[in-house]
């Protein structure tokens, strides 16, 4: 649990996030995050290959789409959808991968730690940033 710890704090400490999965639907946890980050000051990257424009923001259709570093890959996505994130993540050069509640994919999770990349899994950016806030 240390070393998760150490990841979650790391990854709190970089700026630019990628939100795979990101919804422009208010109800939806990946909008509910996103925005919560970008008001935190985190620049946010909505990536949804359905949509053009999420909070006022370009939304690009993958990671390999975004022409800018990207650090950290919050993925708002089912657990079958992560080994592709992950592989795409590792040739973008980011970071860190932080997979939201409820999102496990241990092989995916291996491939990520193996090529250097910080993990999270199961748990959520917002609520470990808020709990860091004393709130």
């Amino acid at each position: 649990m240390a070393n998760a710890n150490r990841d979650i704090e790391d990854i709190l400490k970089f700026q630019v996030v990628a939100v795979i999965g990101c919804s422009p639907k208010r109800e939806r946890a990946s909008n509910q995050v996103a925005q919560y980050l970008m008001e935190a000051g985190y620049r946010v990257i909505p990536v949804n290959p359905a949509h053009r424009q999420i909070f006022g923001e370009t939304c690009y259709p993958s990671l390999r789409d975004i022409p800018e570093a990207v650090e950290v890959v919050d993925v708002f996505r089912k657990a079958e959808h992560v080994p592709e994130i992950i592989k795409d993540a590792i040739e973008i050069k980011a970071k860190a991968v932080w997979l939201q509640d409820g999102i496990e994919a241990p092989e995916a999770v291996e491939l990520a730690r193996r090529s250097g990349l910080k993990v999270v899994t199961d748990d959520c950016m917002m609520r470990q940033h808020l709990s860091r806030l004393g709130r």
